[in-house]
């Protein structure tokens, strides 16, 4: 099913306008700032080496970006309302430009960071408004399909930064990554002056400030804990206080959420059960797949000593099935539903997830490219299918908030598991670790409990994602079969 433009269709101005070049501008620009999400996944191991930090603190880049997308897309709910979201979106990819440019001339870890919490703040704001105009642009029965190249943006890019970036750090430093997305983020601007359109009705509706307040700590202290894991543990007073903090300030939110006549998040799309499911679902499988992500090129470079072209290559196949797959599935799903799809996903995520969990310093390469690759088949029958059942089941006027609540709750969930993956992996491999008095009395035994202590804590991290994907395998059954809806 083709979702060509139509010269029939007119913006909020009642103005005729394209839509293919306004779609085309802004899958390209959704493409370079998601990308962003995982681009640095393989330059973690030069990144430790170039700042002398570790695994615990360098994986911040990912879930600190993660975790500021989750909260600022609450807010873009509010933008998107307020503002004409031609300048919202161009707005946002300005926004997201300056943070690379940050990053770019960074000499301490601390400004990587904040160029990297720059960066996210921008995309937290292309992602929703992408998703949502795609969503309100097209009619229910091109929907799945529209949703389907929303896929190409939300599921390619994450699973291609991997390899983009293994490929400049063969022969470029880390600096590179940040250099070559800044002309995309220039060309974009320019396209969308010329090609976007005000397309969403706007309104002079306040902001919740106490609610933005509320998110900010208690998203932040929760993932600030999970993230702490590897460096104390599940029992430490800094852990388990800011979960619990986190925790309290989170339910606060959704109390004030329901309460409030213009919340930053409307909670009360979670009525439609199905919606609700769909959400579930799509945050599991984020939370499986992108932890993943960060921990196999870990893997690969510090167990195997693989270079980051290497590790990059290895995510590549599996990256090109799910961009192929996304439009694919969304096709399908116009014309069977999603209930029986997100089951298989769920199926084969789960099985496949679970083949890492023996990995040895030996196992082929063949071995985790061919997994991989039906990994990422199986996270395509998800996402998107799961994404457009929930969406179709919410009344015309709540698509836009439904669609920024799904991706507020996927991006916390997603930086979330992140965060626990690599805090496990960690936590694992500190406990195994051989003591300093092996090291002085045999140094070849040292090294080799060592190489299989940090083998485990792979493993372990493996155990986590496949639990999560177990899980949403699970929940998958409970969902409704589509066709009644269509």
């Amino acid at each position: 099913m083709s979702i060509e433009d139509s010269n029939q269709v007119v913006d909020q101005n009642g103005k005729p306008y394209r839509r293919l070049p306004l779609v085309f501008t802004m899958l390209i620009g959704t493409f370079s700032t998601f990308m962003t999400s995982t681009m640095l996944t393989t330059a973690f191991p030069s990144l430790m080496v170039s700042f002398k930090i570790s695994a615990n603190t360098v994986q911040w880049l990912t879930t600190g970006f993660m975790l500021v997308m989750g909260i600022t897309m609450p807010i873009s709910g509010f933008f998107i309302k307020r503002f004409d979201s031609r300048k919202l979106y161009l707005s946002a990819v300005a926004i997201f430009l300056t943070g690379t440019i940050v990053c770019f001339f960074a000499q301490t870890f601390s400004v990587i960071l904040v160029g990297r919490l720059i960066q996210a703040a921008g995309v937290g704001i292309t992602a929703p408004v992408y998703q949502t105009i795609m969503a309100s642009i097209y009619p229910p029965s091109k929907r799945g399909s529209a949703m389907g190249m929303a896929g190409l943006v939300i599921g390619l890019a994450p699973a291609i930064g991997p390899t983009f970036s293994g490929w400049l750090l063969l022969n470029y430093s880390w600096r590179m990554l940040f250099l070559s997305i800044m002309p995309i983020s220039v060309i974009v601007l320019v396209m969308g002056y010329f090609t976007l359109r005000k397309v969403l009705p706007t309104e002079k509706a306040p902001v919740d400030w106490y609610s933005v307040l509320m998110s900010i700590v208690g998203f932040g202290s929760m993932l600030f804990g999970f993230s702490s894991v590897g460096k104390y543990s599940w029992t430490d007073p800094v852990v388990y206080t800011t979960l619990i903090i986190g925790g309290i300030f989170v339910a606060f939110f959704v109390w004030r959420s329901l309460k409030v006549k213009n919340p930053l998040l409307e909670f009360k799309v979670f009525k439609h059960s199905d919606y609700t499911l769909s959400v579930i679902l799509v945050a599991v499988a984020f939370m499986s797949m992108n932890g993943f992500t960060l921990i196999l090129p870990l893997y690969l470079q510090t167990i195997r000593g693989e270079s980051p072209l290497v590790s990059g290559l290895t995510l590549l196949p599996g990256a090109i099935v799910i961009g192929i797959m996304n439009p694919v599935t969304g096709r399908i799903f116009d014309q069977m539903g999603g209930r029986n799809m997100a089951i298989t996903g769920m199926f084969l995520l789960t099985a496949t997830t679970a083949t890492f969990i023996p990995v040895t310093d030996k196992t082929p390469i063949s071995y985790l490219i061919v997994f991989y690759m039906v990994r990422m088949f199986g996270i395509s029958m998800v996402t998107m299918p799961t994404t457009t059942t929930g969406i179709n089941a919410l009344p015309l006027d709540q698509i836009g908030s439904g669609t920024i609540v799904n991706n507020t709750i996927r991006q916390v969930f997603a930086s979330m598991g992140t965060a626990i993956l690599v805090s496990v992996m960690s936590n694992v491999t500190l406990s195994q670790s051989p003591a300093h008095t092996v090291l002085s009395q045999t140094p070849i035994l040292f090294k080799k409990l060592s190489l299989q202590a940090n083998i485990v804590g792979f493993r372990y991290a493996f155990v986590i994602s496949t639990s999560f994907a177990l899980l949403g395998f699970v929940l998958a059954f409970f969902l409704k079969s589509d066709k009644e809806a269509l």
